[in-house]
């Protein structure tokens, strides 16, 4: 396997044969699909609200406008893509939680979602819709792991995390059901096949995530991506300095229905705030795979390397029109030029986001087409 060093670090380079994909993956893509349709058709009815809503990332905690800076002097290795040259760029950001449901925040956990839409990005993007705009997406969480290696597990899994909720209604006999039916698919997969890996990145995601202001939040593409020549993943990380001028540096989710949005309220109208974009280069395959994204990329073998900040102004973003307009955009891992394309067979099956979008916004009568600029959305 090519390499290229960089102050002592070697990065791999990427070819077609680190990604390992299963023949089956267009019969298994319409499977889950059908599931994703089905769950947008029924959500109206299911969430209670008339309006179909997302099959994940479900509630929107603010839709915010924001400017990406391309920094200067990036090394050449992380100077990739969109990375390759210095500028600036407007962005929004949507954070959420990363629920399927809608509910009280307590309900719905400390998972969080965070999704940026870049404008004024040229080349035309890997998405079959509108593959000539200008947007580019990057579809983020607050966990460094997925819970899913492969479109299989995905498959016999997505239903289980689906009725999450109905499952912890019944207590330790319904969470024992839930850890069963997780590994074995519903009995579904071969014993062989049994989602062990998948299923302790689930338990560490659901005990081990912190609880968190969004705005002290570090969120990751969990899987990987090209990044030009090479193979990554990318994070954005709170600037330090946030921490010193947050009004909410604790949060407790069982003091009312809504925790998240407020609290992005209370921050934004207060001040503005910063992240580091950072790219986290591949040196090893064993060790930082692209097939497994249920482990974790170890930094002591390959640090994080911020290649542009992003600030995000002071605003307000209390009324209900921001939810409005929120609900309106679709961010798909998709949305992007090819020297970004996402990498192994879960980021594949994460395609599934523009079918799920379609049934959304078809229901909910809103436009079908990407934003101009973030003017357009947040005037």
């Amino acid at each position: 396997m090519e390499k290229s060093t960089m102050a002592g670090l070697k990065f791999v380079r990427y070819v077609p044969e680190v990604e390992t994909i299963d023949p089956e993956i267009d019969s298994l893509m319409a499977s889950i699909i059908e599931f994703w349709e089905k769950k947008g058709r029924e959500s109206p009815a299911v969430e209670g609200t008339g309006r179909a809503v997302r099959g994940a990332h479900a509630k929107s905690f603010g839709l915010v406008k924001a400017d990406l800076s391309i920094l200067h002097n990036v090394p050449p290795a992380y100077a990739q893509g969109i990375y390759a040259e210095p500028g600036r760029h407007a962005a929004l950001l949507r954070f959420s939680s990363t629920s399927g449901h809608l509910g009280a925040d307590v309900e719905l956990g400390p998972g969080l979602g965070c999704a940026i839409k870049i404008f004024d990005v040229p080349g035309p993007k890997l998405v079959e819709d509108e593959p000539d705009a200008s947007t580019f997406d990057l579809v983020l969480k607050n966990n460094t792991t997925f819970i899913a290696n492969t479109a299989k597990h995905y498959l016999h899994t997505e239903g289980v995390i689906n009725d999450l909720p109905e499952y912890l209604a019944r207590g330790k006999t319904g969470f024992k059901e839930l850890l069963a039916d997780f590994l074995t698919g519903k009995g579904n997969l071969e014993r062989s096949d049994w989602a062990w890996d998948e299923l302790f990145a689930f338990v560490r995601a659901a005990t081990q995530t912190p609880l968190r202001n969004p705005l002290l939040t570090t969120f990751s593409t969990m899987g990987a991506v090209l990044h030009g020549d090479y193979i990554a993943k990318v994070r954005i990380a709170p600037a330090q300095h946030n921490a010193s001028h947050v009004i909410h540096q604790e949060l407790d989710l069982t003091s009312r229905q809504d925790v998240f949005h407020p609290t992005l309220v209370d921050e934004l109208l207060s001040g503005s705030f910063d992240f580091d974009l950072q790219v986290q280069l591949c040196t090893d395959l064993d060790g930082m795979p692209v097939n497994d994204v249920t482990v974790e990329w170890p930094e002591d073998r390959s640090p994080f390397v911020t290649v542009g900040r992003i600030r995000v102004p002071m605003q307000d973003i209390s009324g209900p029109e921001n939810f409005e307009k929120s609900d309106a955009l679709a961010f798909n891992q998709w949305r992007v030029t090819a020297e970004h394309r996402p990498l192994g067979e879960i980021m594949q099956v994460r395609q599934i986001y523009t079918a799920s979008a379609k049934v959304r916004r078809t229901y909910n009568n809103q436009p079908q087409v990407e934003p101009q600029s973030a003017d357009e959305v947040l005037p």
